[in-house]
């Protein structure tokens, strides 16, 4: 085999955001890869990490907006694999702009798919949500570990919350309805509670370690403590994404993507985020203003048997490499 039919092409959407980035540097370092990233930078940050991904030879960038048509002939095409990644997510977003969370993520993965089924490229990964299983969980008697099979449902269409599972429903939806009728190959892959650097700072575990340690709140307010949450660090997330975009038996499937060894409550994981920082700080429980589902944990046999993916990475180790991140970062921004 020559080396150039051993290159593969790939493209990362979204990827100088959260998950997209750290999919992209693990992609960029596989030989013979040809990687392409596409981020309008609306939450992806060309910092010295971006900057020295973006620069290597093999990686091009492209700043584009993927509800724009003509953004696609930029990216060319014959990918091996498309992994799309670009959405606008957070719950400030959400309750904010609901309307853009809409527009952005169903106008995008709409173009994506014209194009992937045009030839842009053989396999496609989608990224969901566990958001999609929040709202029968509202309303129905759902099993907790969660199996991908439950029916979703989207039922206060008045909630502004609403608007990102939907957006996230409605591109399950889009990518198999596409790419069964083109036959062309698909997983789709549903996060929980993906956490690491890079994250943002609305996710709970940097929101506490801004108030914690840059702000030394004492008492350390903290909602929702009897509410339980399954985190993954991210370098597990990547491998089961990878996973599921090549292991032959993926194909057409969906997947839970978590880590449901880690299941804690928000309580204990203020507990373990003060510990791994070094703070002592008493805690002041206060309840949930936006967020009704008490508990949610993902069954993973499927992408236990299927993908072979088993997380490996520790809540207090992964705690350990996050707020290493975010301590120097904090300190720039203050």
């Amino acid at each position: 085999m020559t080396a150039a039919a051993e290159r593969r092409k790939i493209l990362v959407t979204g990827g100088l955001g959260f998950i997209g980035f750290h999919l992209a540097v693990r992609l960029s370092r596989e030989p013979g890869t040809e990687l392409v990233i596409v981020d309008n930078l609306m939450r992806g940050r060309l910092d010295a990490d971006a900057r020295a991904l973006v620069a290597r030879a093999n990686v091009r960038f492209v700043e584009g907006d993927l509800t724009d048509p003509g953004c696609y002939p930029t990216l060319g095409q014959g990918f091996a694999e498309v992994y799309h990644c670009a959405a606008v997510i957070g719950v400030r977003q959400v309750i904010e702009r609901p309307e853009v969370v809409l527009r952005v993520n169903a106008l995008s993965v709409i173009l994506l798919l014209e194009w992937f089924v045009a030839g842009g490229a053989e396999r496609l990964v989608f990224p969901s949500t566990s958001e999609a299983y929040a709202w029968t969980q509202t309303f129905h008697d759902v099993p907790v570990p969660t199996p991908e099979e439950v029916p979703l449902a989207v039922t206060d269409l008045e909630n502004p919350r609403a608007s990102y599972a939907a957006s996230k429903i409605f591109g399950e939806v889009a990518v198999t309805q596409y790419c069964r009728r083109y036959r062309k190959r698909f997983a789709i892959v549903r996060y929980h509670n993906v956490y690491g650097p890079r994250m943002g700072t609305d996710h709970v575990i940097p929101e506490l370690y801004r108030r914690a340690v840059v702000e030394r709140q004492n008492p350390l307010v903290v909602y929702a403590t009897d509410h339980s949450r399954a985190f993954c660090y991210v370098d597990d997330a990547v491998d089961a994404t990878i996973a599921a975009m090549r292991v032959p038996g993926a194909a057409g499937r969906t997947f839970n993507i978590g880590n449901d060894r880690m299941e804690i409550t928000i309580g204990a994981l203020a507990q373990a985020l003060l510990a791994a920082a070094g703070v002592e700080a008493s805690i002041e429980a206060r309840p949930a203003p936006n967020d009704p589902i008490t508990r949610r944990c993902p069954d993973l046999t499927r992408a236990r048997q299927i993908l072979g993916c088993e997380p490996t990475i520790a809540l207090d180790c992964g705690l350990r490499r996050t707020l290493a991140w975010y301590e120097p970062f904090f300190r720039e921004h203050a």
